[in-house]
């Protein structure tokens, strides 16, 4: 794609405002505006986004703006707005969205498209904008709201924080606009990395919010906005003017829930359920615990959060009783721990882990997955005693998917918790991880809230009231229902699903040991936002069993986002105008920058190296001990500065043009191919072998140090599954390669074939006595050959194909293939 340079003239440098500042006659470009309008009644919102573009170039304009969402928000309707024309967005499967919308373009039509790349990470595109123009774009959405301890949170998130990206960078053109290159682990790192500007940068987006709150009846208590200053009138809150985009919203509404029973739809005929009930007034049973700590003390960890995270730590440490056996992993780019394996909680070693705590600094990157691993080994095969994860951390990745894949199996064995410190955090994420161990996410955005978020943390650590639960009474249709999960002290079990007939509900589960039950009567109503916020919820749960290896879930996942009207991430809204505005595509494209977020420590400099701005990540997000940190690609000089094209480094400063994206997302279209499923224990863990196999077959070449690795991380499943002896029996021969002498051949053909029976639920013959050729040619799990070939088979739907051959696994993503 063709850049188009303009003169300098028409796009200078604001002077005295750091880099990335840009200024024209008509002002700073291209988002003008966001305006965030909220109607809260009960437990769920309403909210609309209207963000506002404006074109002052000589020239027709495509904006891209990289921005946040809130990630259990379903977005139900998008809406351009230009020239007097309203033109309603339609959704469509994201690949033919893109088609269309770049069709629209090349034939001179206004456009939009709206996509989601993460659960809280969304980009807009909006094309041929006119010189002088504006357009405006509008998204449309419900929320459910989380409540604990007597109060319910809206939080709106405000900005795209720098996340760390691992890997090695991978061929072929970006995925996106932003500033990081693609990697193997985090294949889409081009489309979540939008440039950031340094403080200082002048006249900031004009930020608009207003909260309507109703209690649906409940006598509402007390209202209390913690990281802005609000004005309240009329049962409506508003920001004051000049806030900027550089921190979430977060309003908190004192009342008393109730359980209820919410019917969308006649009892007869079925339709959308959601279920609230209170946690009944019972005393849990305590159960000894093996706990694992994880801290996260990567760079963006600095300043307050570091504090905060410490303070956090030493807190869960001090829930611990001498029942209790923990282990303390602190991390970056490296582990490392406070002592050897998992410790009796005594007293000596609740004061040796606080010693260590005390110690920890803020450096390098977050290097999130092996600590899980970690965590995961350490904690083994289900036990008598409770497995309980914590992780305290912002959250501030990009392969969320790839941990999701690898480690996400085994978590969901044990009970996770999250701890997010930030003013923009990475909740989305957060939650996912503490969803799949039934656990909590808390979040804690400065340290004025972390003795009552920790006062929560204490109580979630301890054994839930309730576990074991069922629903009984509502005729539900089967997989529709949203995670049961277990009832915590002072938290509300919410559950959606769809059902066929019935008016109540009885809730049955565990508690002190013996059964327990509660029947709650519905209520029929009529409310959309019910059937949203469930749609999204039960797509985010088929988005994650897809991450974690469940391939063949594709066309369901887009069939119920189509049938439902909520975007995920296999569709995209798209809206295009009729009319010709101009001659052909847009002449200059552009890049949002986004504020640094708040609290956030600023580089001191940014020093030019190897024709972009490197340090800036080094110093801001994520210091120099981060050996894999992908650098930025050279290539925007003086000249390009001169024009208003500053390129950025992995968390960069830009605010010009930047090559649009070549890929497009849809599926690395997997699929399974026959044979016989893995049985008993295995089954828990296929998806990891399958991803596994998949990997190791798109290896260019056996390499020796990748086996080892893949050696480490099978003997973790090993352990897991408490020391199955073929798994085990290869991690060993794996984790012999870096030996002098190591065969790569045959190690690589071993493992293909030891990984294939696993996964068909056969037994694998003892490894070959010496070197030699390994196994001959066997079919694996998705119909590809060991020795070779495409090991996804086949096209791809939606016209693209697997890029399942990229050296290193470097497909692009389990949401994503080329075009």
């Amino acid at each position: 794609m063709k850049i188009t340079s303009l003169e300098p003239a028409r796009c200078l440098p604001v002077p005295d405002a750091g880099f990335g500042a840009l200024l024209t006659e008509r002002g700073n470009l291209p988002l003008e505006s966001v305006d965030v309008t909220a109607d809260i009644s009960g437990l769920i919102a309403g909210v609309e986004v209207t963000q506002g573009f404006r074109n002052p170039f000589d020239v027709t304009l495509e904006a891209t703006y990289v921005f946040p969402l809130p990630d259990r928000a379903a977005v139900t309707g998008f809406r351009m707005e230009a020239d007097d024309r309203v033109v309603e967005g339609v959704l469509k499967e994201r690949g033919q969205a893109r088609a269309d919308y770049d069709r629209a373009l090349r034939e001179g039509k206004r456009a939009a498209i709206a996509e989601e790349d993460r659960p809280d990470v969304f980009t807009i595109r909006v094309g041929n904008i006119l010189p002088g123009e504006h357009v405006s774009v509008r998204l449309t959405m419900s929320q459910p709201l989380p409540y604990e301890d007597g109060a319910a949170t809206f939080r709106f998130p405000l900005v795209v924080a720098p996340r760390y990206i691992p890997g090695t960078p991978i061929d072929g053109p970006p995925a996106g606009d932003g500033v990081v290159p693609d990697t193997d682990a985090v294949p889409d790192a081009s489309r979540i990395s939008p440039p950031v500007l340094l403080p200082g940068f002048p006249n900031p987006v004009r930020l608009s919010l207003a909260a309507t709150v109703d209690a649906a009846g409940l006598e509402l208590r007390e209202l209390a906005s913690s990281l802005h200053v609000v004005e309240e009138e009329g049962g409506t809150v508003r920001l004051r003017p000049g806030e900027r985009l550089d921190r979430d919203f977060i309003l908190r509404m004192s009342f008393d829930a109730s359980t209820s029973l919410q019917l969308d739809g006649p009892a007869e005929q079925g339709g959308t359920f959601a279920l609230t009930v209170v946690p009944p007034p019972l005393q849990s049973t305590r159960t000894p615990r093996d706990l694992v700590l994880l801290l996260d003390r990567s760079g963006s960890m600095g300043g307050w959060k570091m504090v905060a995270a410490r303070r956090a730590a030493a807190r869960i440490v001090d829930t611990l009783t001498p029942q209790d056996r923990f282990a303390v992993l602190t991390f970056d780019s490296v582990v490392e721990r406070a002592f050897e394996g998992l410790v009796e909680a005594s007293d000596r070693n609740r004061y040796r882990a606080v010693e260590h705590l005390a110690r920890v600094d803020a450096r390098g990157g977050t290097e999130l997955l092996e600590p899980l691993r970690q965590a995961v080994a350490l904690l083994g095969a289900p036990a008598e005693r409770e497995r309980v994860v914590v992780l305290v951390t912002d959250g501030q990745v990009g392969n969320e998917d790839q941990i999701l894949e690898q480690a996400g199996g085994a978590l969901s064995a044990m009970r996770v918790h999250t701890v997010g410190i930030d003013r923009a955090v990475n909740a989305g994420f957060l939650g996912r991880l503490a969803g799949l161990g039934a656990g909590r996410c808390e979040l804690v955005e400065s340290e004025d809230r972390l003795d009552a978020a920790m006062d929560h943390i204490h109580r979630r650590i301890g054994a839930p009231l309730v576990t074991g639960l069922s629903l009984k009474g509502l005729e539900v249709e089967p997989g529709t229902v949203t995670h049961l999960g277990s009832i915590f002290p002072g938290v509300p079990l919410r559950v959606y699903g769809r059902y066929r007939e019935g008016s109540s509900v009885t809730v049955r589960g565990t508690a002190a040991g013996g059964p327990w039950e509660e029947q709650v009567a519905g209520v029929t109503v009529d409310n959309p936002a019910i059937r949203a916020v469930w749609a999204r919820a039960h797509l985010r749960e088929l988005e994650d069993r897809y991450a974690m290896g469940e391939h063949d879930l594709e066309s369901r996942i887009v069939r119920t986002s189509l049938e439902h009207g909520v975007l995920c991430r296999f569709t995209a809204y798209v809206a295009i105008d009729t009319r010709q505005v101009a001659d052909g595509g847009p002449e200059h494209r552009v890049i949002q920058p986004v504020e640094p977020p708040s609290g956030w420590e600023a580089p001191q400099a940014a020093p030019m190296m190897g024709g972009g701005f490197t340090a800036h990540a080094a110093m801001m997000a994520m210091p120099s001990a981060a050996p894999r940190m992908r650098q930025a690609q050279p290539g925007f000089g003086a000249a390009e500065m001169e024009q208003g094209l500053v390129a950025g480094d992995d968390q960069g400063f830009v605010a010009g043009g930047v090559p649009r994206p070549g890929p497009r997302p849809g599926s690395a279209g997997r699929r399974w191919a026959g044979g016989p499923r893995p049985a008993g224990r295995l089954e828990s863990v296929r998806p990891q072998l399958v991803a596994e196999l998949d990997r190791l077959k798109a290896l260019p070449a056996p390499d020796l140090l990748y086996l080892a690795d893949l050696g480490s991380r099978l003997s973790a499943l090993a352990e897991y599954l408490g020391g199955d002896e073929q798994l085990a029996g290869l991690a060993r021969e794996l984790e012999a390669a870096e030996r002098p002498g190591a065969d790569a051949q045959a190690l690589h053909e071993r493992a293909v074939h030891v990984l294939t029976v696993l996964i068909r639920g056969r037994s694998a013959p003892p490894p070959r006595p010496g070197p030699g050729p390994g196994p001959g040619p066997d079919r694996g799990p998705f119909g590809s050959s060991s020795s070779g070939g495409d090991p996804h088979g086949g096209a791809q739907p939606g016209g693209g194909r697997s890029d399942g051959g990229h050296p290193g696994g470097g497909r692009r993503g389990p949401f994503w293939k080329r075009p």
